[in-house]
């Protein structure tokens, strides 16, 4: 190995060309350093697009140091069309109280779990209970998960439940909740192995779950019963609503204008072993117990570029979408683009070009990690070239929040979107009818989208 090494390094040495990129990359981001300026100057990363949403949300949202990112798009989806229906200005729902339910729907749901696996014989090594042991309730998370949180608890102004220290920066709760859920696994396992009978075990759950509250209580405050709302619209008039509870406030005064049950997520995985047409699920995931299921419709990509360009032009809706953002991706510039790096420059080498989407899935190079939504799409002869994206890292670092992404970065690095069914031709709405195919609980396809800035 020491010839070998030896080898390297000279092989290292006789090229000026690295040197200098090592050089820039100690003082550099090698991303930044292998941006191609020839693409910044001919004009691909323009701001105008031939279709955009003229009433967008305000302020830039910000999820800051937590994987809330799919809450944050969801959240930022639907306050575009309620702010235009109530002529307001500035807005935001309360992101805390939708993951103040989901932390405490999801530990519920881990435990239930644990006691399921167990009565069906999963041993403790099996890569099934290490995978659930491994992140017993992180922050990620998918389109349906968020949809049982307001269908079952509904939505409120953040302004009635606002951000706390551990909202935006939620390692130490997730760390603190992992360390007694995996606790409480350990007793619900032995329970089952003892043969407890199901009132004793369901009765050691709810004593867990007094802990789990408390804890999540502490750490983001606990949102009031009822509340009320009130602001000014366009016009400085006045307006008051309530005292409402969150689920009143949903069902009467968001739901008229966006109805999450109304919406449907559809994939684009070409993996060999995963058909076009035939709807997917992955084997105990959710965040609830009796939530609907966590389904997957896939369908070529061109479906969900089509779909997104319909509810952008006929219902002037925005996108909810997961995509891997990490890739051909500048932060700086807020370029999502094939183009934008030229890595055999800086490194000698091409990376992430060789392999086709199917094998980065296959091999754990791709999955979907970010959720964000379209805002905007950019038509030239009928054929989308690029995409107006709204973000959730606030406005000062990237672009002012928005990015653009070219419409090959969306065919290749965008795995999942949701639209209204009704933009939906009655062959891919069929699909939702089939048994879903159940995927193992570790397929990159139940990958949790919870990437923080």
């Amino acid at each position: 190995m020491n010839s070998s090494v030896s080898r390297y390094e000279k092989a290292f040495r006789s090229n000026p060309r690295y040197v200098l990129a090592q050089n820039a990359c100690q003082k550099h981001d090698p991303l930044e350093v292998s941006v191609l300026r020839e693409r910044l100057q001919n004009g691909a990363y323009d701001n105008s697009f031939s279709h955009k949403i003229k009433d967008i949300g305000i302020p830039v949202t910000n999820q800051r140091n937590s994987g809330r990112c799919w809450i944050f798009a969801c959240l930022n989806a639907i306050r575009i069309p309620f702010m235009k229906h109530y002529k307001i200005k500035e807005f935001e729902f309360s992101q805390s109280h939708i993951f103040f339910w989901d932390k405490i729907e999801r530990s519920n749901h881990f435990l239930n779990t644990i006691v399921l696996t167990a009565k069906r014989g999963d041993s403790l090594d099996s890569r099934l209970v290490m995978s659930l042991l491994n992140d017993p309730v992180g922050d990620g998370g998918h389109w349906n998960m968020v949809a049982n949180i307001i269908i079952k608890y509904g939505l409120m102004p953040q302004s009635n439940f606002p951000e706390s220290f551990n909202s935006k920066k939620s390692d130490e709760l997730n760390d603190i909740l992992n360390s007694k859920l995996r606790e409480f696994a350990s007793i619900l396992h032995t329970m089952v192995s003892d043969k407890a009978n199901d009132d004793d075990i369901q009765i050691q759950i709810n004593q867990n779950m007094c802990t789990v509250y408390r804890i999540v209580g502490i750490c983001l405050g606990i949102p009031s019963e009822q509340f009320a709302w009130s602001f000014y619209d366009y016009y400085h008039k006045p307006h008051v609503f309530g005292p409402m509870t969150s689920l009143q406030f949903y069902e009467e005064l968001v739901r008229p204008v966006y109805n999450v049950a109304d919406k449907v997520c559809l994939i684009s995985d070409p993996r060999t072993g995963s058909a076009f047409g035939k709807l997917y699920t992955v084997d105990l995931l959710n965040n609830m117990v009796g939530g609907a299921q966590v389904l997957f419709n896939n369908q070529p990509i061109e479906v969900l570029l089509q779909a997104c360009q319909d509810s952008i032009i006929k219902r002037v809706e925005p996108v909810w979408f997961g995509c891997q953002i990490e890739q051909r991706f500048s932060k700086k510039l807020g370029q999502a683009d094939l183009e934008i790096h030229d890595f055999n420059v800086t490194f000698g080498t091409e990376v992430s070009k060789s392999m086709s989407k199917a094998e980065r899935i296959t091999y754990q190079e791709s999955s979907a990690t970010h959720a964000m939504i379209f805002i905007g799409i950019n038509l030239e002869s009928e054929r989308i070239t690029k995409l107006c994206v709204e973000n959730s890292w606030g406005r000062q670092k990237i672009s002012n929040g928005y990015l653009m992404m070219t419409a090959e970065w969306f065919k290749e690095y965008v795995f999942e979107l949701v639209v209204d069914k009704t933009l939906l031709p009655e062959s891919v709405l069929q699909v939702y009818n089939q048994e879903p195919i159940v995927l193992k609980h570790w397929d990159p396809l139940g990958k949790l989208l919870k990437l923080a800035d």
